[in-house]
């Protein structure tokens, strides 16, 4: 038995939206299509999949929608796989996360890349669907462990050994801990700390220790988010070479032995991304922003 993907995506739909009638205009269909494209699904399957008042997945829902993000992405990056083999490749637009592009490494990008920034998942994603040529991504890793990625389907990884970097602690000048020449995770035990997953090694890398969070910045805005920690809101994960910001005091990371790590993911092992770092080394600016 398999599952039309045109159904699954209506029904992914409908249960992000909680509404037929808001999925039935954000897809283009009319709403009575929207109802039987989910009864079809429901008949093919043998069970419903949605209760209707309110609008919600049953537990069937729930399991199938475990499978149907990585089914429909595997189904897109397979559609943008073949589009690459058939058509002239588009000029390189890469998705980067906002701490990936260490100095040395953007003196690599040609003049006329296009890059948008992203949280890492969704950059792999965009890479696998075809959104981005190529993808750097960026993270807490041990010092022979690749990052920690979702799987979104076949993707060649290549890691940019040349821009591992020590992994500091950024913390108010005035932190009791801000003399120090080293810090284990486990002293951090009982501190707060600033979740920002868009400016700062994410907090979910800090394993196995969970994080006391105290304050939340959306964005990847790295300026602002060393002017909360200056400011004595709490801690955040950084690469070395924004060590030093005015303001700010920095504390490498000594236990567990971690590194910051950057890789390229592209879909080719052949990628322009991929050649222009085998042909260059890169050497991260150990200065201040």
């Amino acid at each position: 038995m398999g599952v039309d993907p045109h159904l699954l995506r209506t029904f992914v739909c409908v249960a992000e939206l909680g509404s037929f009638s808001a999925a039935a205009q954000r897809l283009g269909y009319t709403q009575s299509a929207v109802s039987q494209h989910i009864a079809v699904l429901e008949s093919d399957l043998g069970t419903p999949v949605l209760q209707r008042r309110p609008v919600a997945p049953t537990l069937a829902g729930q399991r199938l929608l475990e499978h149907a993000a990585p089914i429909l992405l595997r189904l897109a990056a397979a559609r943008a796989d073949v589009a690459r083999a058939v058509a002239p490749q588009p000029a390189m637009h890469l998705g980067v996360t906002s701490l990936a592009l260490v100095p040395g490494l953007a003196a690599l990008l040609p003049a006329m890349a296009e890059l948008t920034c992203a949280p890492r998942d969704e950059v792999v994603a965009g890479v696998a669907a075809g959104r981005f040529s190529a993808g750097l991504v960026a993270g807490l890793a041990a010092p022979s462990d690749p990052l920690r990625l979702n799987d979104f389907g076949p993707l060649h990884r290549f890691p940019v050994g040349q821009a591992e970097q020590v992994v500091v602690v950024a913390l108010a000048l005035d932190h009791p801990l801000a003399g120090r020449s080293g810090l284990a995770l486990a002293d951090l035990s009982g501190a707060f700390w600033i979740d920002a997953p868009g400016a700062a090694v994410p907090l979910s890398d800090l394993w196995p220790m969970p994080a006391r969070v105290s304050t939340r910045l959306h964005g990847d805005d790295v300026l602002t988010l060393l002017a909360l920690v200056a400011a004595g809101h709490g801690l955040a994960l950084l690469p070395q070479h924004l060590a030093g910001t005015a303001g700010v005091g920095c504390v490498p990371i000594t236990e567990p032995r971690l590194v910051f790590r950057v890789e390229a993911v592209a879909t080719s092992d052949t990628d322009p991304l991929l050649e222009l770092l085998r042909q260059r080394t890169v050497v991260p600016d150990r200065g201040g922003l």
